[in-house]
Parts: C-alpha cells; sequence; structure tokens
C-alpha cells in the first residue's frame, strides 16, 4: 500500500503564489508517472501538470507558463509551484501517482488540498 499526502493549499489573493507538495509513502515501490489534477465545484477533475521518472513535463493549457511541476525522486516527492494565480484556478488539488509495487501497476490518488484565490 502506498499513501499519498498532499500539503501546502491554502488561501492567496489573485496575483499570489502557492507550492504545493505531495509525498509519497509505503514499502517496495517504485515510483513511474506523477501528476496534479485539480476539480473546482461543479465541474470535473482536469489535469493540471505530469512528470515522468525522466522529469519530462506536460501542462494543461490554463496553467502553462504559470505552473511549474518538479520532483525528488529521492525524496518521493512531487511539488507544484503555481505563480500569478487567477480566481478560476480556485479548487481541490489532487496528486496522482502511478505506481509499481512488485509486477503490478497501480495508480493512488492524495485525499485532495483546497486552493482558493480571492479576487
Amino acid at each position: 500500500q502506498v499513501q499519498l499526502v498532499e500539503s501546502g493549499g491554502g488561501f492567496v489573493q489573485a496575483g499570489g503564489s502557492l507550492r504545493l507538495s505531495c509525498a509519497a509513502s509505503g514499502r517496495d515501490f517504485e515510483i513511474n508517472d506523477m501528476g496534479w489534477y485539480r476539480q473546482a465545484p461543479g465541474k470535473q477533475r482536469e489535469l493540471v501538470a505530469t512528470i515522468t521518472q525522466g522529469g519530462a513535463t506536460n501542462y494543461a493549457d490554463p496553467v502553462k507558463g504559470r505552473v511549474t511541476i518538479s520532483r525528488d525522486n529521492a525524496k518521493n516527492t512531487v511539488y507544484l509551484q503555481m505563480n500569478s494565480l487567477k480566481p478560476e484556478d480556485t479548487a481541490v488539488y489532487y496528486c496522482k501517482a502511478n505506481v509499481r509495487v512488485g509486477a503490478i501497476a497501480v495508480t493512488y490518488w492524495g485525499q485532495g488540498t483546497q486552493v482558493t484565490v480571492s479576487s
């Protein structure tokens, strides 16, 4: 079993910045791709950014140029640096990890962290 614990959400004014963290813990696992997704009230969960084990990144168009995803493989942690935040960025942000435990591939989600951006 692998647990993902997110932190760093909060309340910020438009134009501000936040840094989210997601740490994976467990035993005998290897993390492949990691990513951040978000879900605003009344909307479906959507991609924000992903990063491969080797560091290749992908960003959703609404956040390109304002968000940076990174990871520390030694710490099994992924980060999301968000700058120039807008009210439309308000959502619950979820961490996702594609994990291999032995020969089994499993996807895990964190519990989510709230980000609120005021205008």
